[in-house]
């Protein structure tokens, strides 16, 4: 199954699905999952996630957390989006990613992400903005720490590259970081 739509046709049917909601047949693992696209599909990802939950019949919540999005909310609250440029010119590049990894960490986002109550049985966590937020956040860092805070609903991550059970890589060429408690959704 190569073609994009196809794809996503097929995971719209299987979130709905009550194995899907209630992480059924992962043997006690955690419900997180993995949906691969190819980097130049981004556009075809957005716009079904965009028309998916604006779905009246859809009979799970979407709850999508822009990682990028997110992101830019963590800078903007500490007040240091202003000064981003000026500390990237004075200082380089490398300076900045490790003072933006420091500030905009996987707490910060975790209380971005954080709602409550989910409903079992009816939420999906849904990341977005995978790609966007790199190299800012990595998502198996993030997905380490967002698993305990989301363990009763299923964690789907919208990933920009392949996942191959072990180790994911973004955008298909950057070097693969090692994560083996997700699952490739299809």
């Amino acid at each position: 199954m190569d073609n994009i739509k196809e794809r996503l046709d097929r995971l719209k049917e299987i979130i709905q699905t009550v194995d899907f909601l209630e992480g059924k047949g992962l043997s006690n693992e955690v419900n997180i999952r993995i949906f691969c696209y190819d980097p130049k599909d981004e556009m075809v990802v957005r716009h079904f996630v965009k028309q998916t939950k604006e779905d009246h019949t859809l009979t799970c919540n979407l709850i999508e957390c822009d990682l990028y999005k997110i992101f830019l909310s963590i800078c903007d609250q500490k007040k240091i989006t202003a000064s981003i440029p000026k500390l990237e010119e004075r200082k380089g590049k490398e300076f900045l990613l490790k003072q933006l990894r420091n500030t905009a960490n996987e707490k910060d986002f975790i209380e971005k992400i954080q709602y409550s109550p989910h409903q079992f049985g009816k939420d999906i966590l849904l990341l977005t903005g995978v790609g966007d937020v790199f190299p800012f956040m990595r998502v198996h860092v993030l997905l380490e720490s967002l698993q305990p805070h989301f363990s009763d609903i299923p964690i789907l991550v919208m990933y920009p590259g392949v996942f191959d059970g072990h180790y994911l890589k973004l955008f298909n060429l950057l070097q693969p970081n090692d994560y083996y408690r997700a699952f490739n959704l299809i």
